[in-house]
């Protein structure tokens, strides 16, 4: 027979007038999971310690393996919908959100700027609380982060970043999940960034030396990253015992880097700046040239859409190349993101190495 420590425990809580109430405890059963995000925003991976970055990764493994190879159903989000703003176009954000959330048996609600306009025809404040009333969560792919701080502080339901001006967490969660299938462990990798110092750039600076890696990035002058974002990620640095360093020398930023990363040069709302920044940039591209002053084992990441004058064909196609598995990852951290933050599944996946 089962001895029940939980009730027992509840029952003598209550006879001593205290309120709590002990959950998922059994004698005999330790806590599959002790990280708990349910009911969190997720809007920079600044707020997130490694161990808990790591358990989404963990869970996107799991929902990986479990619906994709085992062919499992799993409407985990059943009965639950999803609100979707997005001020700026996408393939990857909209289709792995929309297509994970669905596969979860949610009901996710595409928004645009034709069906909302954040700030011009409603406050921020009041969009939010009618979103809380009919939604169970909401993505927002925006221009201006202030936006998105503003919808987590007046919504009661969970604020994820789709992207900002200044963070793109779910693109690095897929990222690393990337990484982690192809090296088998995060720890201990060297990243090389050669680009802008944009919202990719920011968003692995909160979160690589948490897991361990070091970073090397090269921007050109007067494209660095934020100085607040800096002086943050070389504390993390600092405190995980990484090498932080930014250059403006791209094969700098390579030398002995195991990937290879950059992004867009031109992001949407830059078009102007189009001419300036083609001039600025001139010498990032990422060529073989890039790739011969990097690690034997180098391999290369870019979170799409791709320009040519931002890596040549022989190194997007090439098979050091990791974008489209990067690409569809997109989907299964996605998933896991929602699944972390409006459910209690743990994994049934031995947690990976990272």
């Amino acid at each position: 027979m089962l001895f029940n420590l939980r009730t027992l425990l509840n029952k003598a809580a209550l006879r001593n007038g205290h309120n709590f109430v002990v959950r998922n405890f059994r004698c005999g059963q330790p806590l599959q999971n002790k990280i708990q995000l349910k009911g969190r925003d997720l809007l920079t991976l600044k707020d997130f310690t490694g161990e808990e970055i790591k358990y989404m990764l963990w869970l996107s493994a799991d929902l990986k393996l479990r619906i994709k190879q085992k062919g499992e159903y799993l409407p985990l989000l059943q009965g639950k919908s999803l609100g979707m703003i997005f001020e700026k176009r996408s393939t990857r954000t909209r289709l792995s959100t929309e297509t994970g959330f669905a596969l979860l048996g949610g009901h996710p609600c595409f928004l645009t700027t034709q069906d909302i306009h954040l700030g011009v025809n409603e406050s921020l404040t009041d969009t939010a609380r009618v979103l809380s009333s009919m939604t169970d969560a909401v993505l927002a792919r925006v221009y201006k982060q202030s936006d998105l701080d503003i919808l987590a502080k007046e919504a009661s339901i969970p604020i994820i970043n789709g992207l900002s001006d200044f963070y793109h967490p779910i693109q690095i969660l897929a990222d690393y999940l990337t990484l982690q299938e192809h090296y088998g462990s995060l720890k201990g990798l060297t990243l090389s960034w050669i680009g802008d110092g944009n919202n990719i750039l920011h968003s692995i600076m909160m979160s690589a030396a948490k897991f361990g890696m070091h970073l090397q990035a090269a921007t050109p002058k007067g494209y660095e990253p934020d100085p607040s974002v800096t002086k943050l990620a070389e504390q993390y640095a600092k405190e995980n015992g990484t090498r932080m360093s930014l250059t403006h020398d791209p094969l700098e930023a390579a030398r002995g880097g195991n990937v290879l990363i950059t992004d867009t040069w031109i992001s949407m709302g830059q078009e102007e700046e189009k001419k300036k920044r083609l001039q600025a940039f001139q010498g990032y591209q990422v060529t073989m040239k890039t790739a011969k002053v990097a690690a034997s084992d180098w391999t290369f990441l870019h979170c799409l859409p791709r320009k040519p004058e931002e890596v040549d064909d022989e190194v997007f196609y090439s098979p050091r190349s990791l974008v489209f598995p990067e690409a569809e990852n997109r989907k299964w951290t996605i998933m896991a993101v929602m699944v972390s933050l409006l459910t209690d599944y743990s994994p049934q996946l031995q947690k990976p190495k990272f």
